[in-house]
């Protein structure tokens, strides 16, 4: 089967080449912006969607013409990739998938991208990277790039410069060499309970690094916008962002690495954590109730990355030749594993469960991972999600309705 991998490294490049890529980003922006705006009064005029044939037209006149002519400083293909990433903006929110496109702004999301896998060379054994009109570029070779590169996206955060590789290669089908199924049952005081009992402590890196993060933003407030103090203040902020961006990313790739390695079925919950973190303030007519309790709520859900452990655990899964699904989460920690019964009463508690009918005892969270396991299992059978809502779910049923097999069924010992 074709696997798409992208390989991340950090350039090291000289001080040309950052003045460089910092333009070669800017003009990226520039012609996004331009082309955004060009699309914006087209529409208010009454005209039709300008697609990208049109547009790129118009970036030759640009680079052409006298108002901005240093735009032929920049490389070609990345400025065509900028009227491309507004197409793909447009296209997401006609199809409802994403809002309105907006303008960039400087210092925010730096980065432009070469399509094309033959506009580059990796040179691993020098540790180095030719691009164009930036040269030979240094960078951190921390593990091999495996595949046919496709295309490269050059990017900066938290001071720093970066370098994605996205490859293509083709991979024997795998088999999952485990044979257990596991329900996850995600949450905030475990980040992660599992159907056998077992969980995953969080790892909190926002929390951690909160007060030290508000001390900075404090100091930068204080000063001249746009000032030298300033932006040394910022280049701090950012700095401790990246550092918990790398934590929780660190910590996500081990959990979902060792997960899909060890259970070739793996059930967890769908979650609209969209939702979930929506603020509570209201507007100016009704206003809303435990604002500040909410929020707090609202950062310790974002602080663990559900949507992310989400992501790669389904293609990490994949990979190993294992199975995620992702069935209802309402009521799996007020149903009785035992008995069906389902009451608010169950978990009078935020840790325990205790069945009012049947008297059933357990940690409420993995009562949780249960039923997501048994809902997991009834959908794969069945194609039902064994909820008794009719809810549909985004994951697609099993494309032959059997029972699972031996390879695939794991008795609980707790039910």
């Amino acid at each position: 089967m074709q696997r798409m991998q992208a390989f991340k490294f950090e350039l090291m490049p000289n001080g040309e080449q950052r003045r460089d890529m910092r333009r070669f980003s800017g003009a990226c922006r520039f012609v996004y912006n331009k082309a955004l705006a060009l699309q914006k009064t087209n529409y208010e005029a009454g005209g039709k969607f300008i697609g990208y044939v049109a547009l790129a037209k118009s970036l030759t006149d640009w680079r052409n013409g006298t108002e901005t002519p240093w735009l032929k400083d920049a490389p070609c293909h990345p400025l065509q990739h900028a009227l491309k990433d507004l197409e793909r903006a447009y296209k997401n929110f006609f199809a409802k998938r994403a809002d309105f496109p907006r303008f960039k702004r400087k210092g925010s999301g730096e980065s432009f991208r070469y399509p094309d896998g033959k506009q580059f060379v990796v040179d691993q054994a020098n540790n180095r990277i030719k691009l164009p009109k930036l040269g030979w570029v240094r960078y951190r070779n921390s593990r091999d790039v495996l595949g046919q590169a496709k295309n490269i996206t050059i990017s900066q955060s938290g001071g720093k410069w970066y370098a994605s590789i996205q490859t293509e290669r083709e991979v024997p089908q795998s088999v999952p060499t485990a044979t257990t199924a596991i329900g996850i049952d995600v949450g905030i005081a475990r980040f992660a309970t599992m159907s056998d009992g077992s969980f995953i402590a969080p790892l909190n890196s926002f929390k951690k690094h909160q007060q030290r993060l508000a001390r900075y933003q404090r100091r930068m407030s204080r000063k001249v916008k746009f000032s030298n103090n300033w932006k040394k203040e910022k280049t701090k902020v950012q700095k401790v962002h990246a550092c918990i961006a790398n934590a929780r990313k660190d910590f996500l790739h081990k959990t979902t690495t060792t997960i899909s390695q060890n259970h070739a079925l793996v059930c967890i919950e769908d979650l609209q954590v969209g939702n979930m973190s929506r603020s509570s303030k209201g507007n100016s007519e009704q206003h809303g109730k435990q604002v500040s309790q909410k929020s707090g709520l609202n950062r310790a859900i974002l602080d663990q990355g559900w949507g992310e452990f989400r992501r790669q655990l389904e293609y990490k899964m994949a990979w190993s030749g294992g199975m995620l699904l992702a069935v209802p989460a309402h009521h799996t920690s007020q149903t009785c594993p035992c008995c069906g019964h389902v009451a608010k009463e169950n978990r009078l508690k935020q840790a325990a469960f205790l069945c009012v009918d049947c008297g059933y005892a357990e940690n409420a969270d993995v009562v949780g991972a249960i039923n997501v396991l048994g809902r997991g299992q009834r959908l794969l059978a069945c194609g039902e999600d064994g909820s008794g809502r009719g809810r549909k779910t985004t994951t697609k049923p099993a494309s032959v309705k059997q029972e699972p097999t031996e390879a695939t069924m794991h008795e609980v010992s707790h039910a």
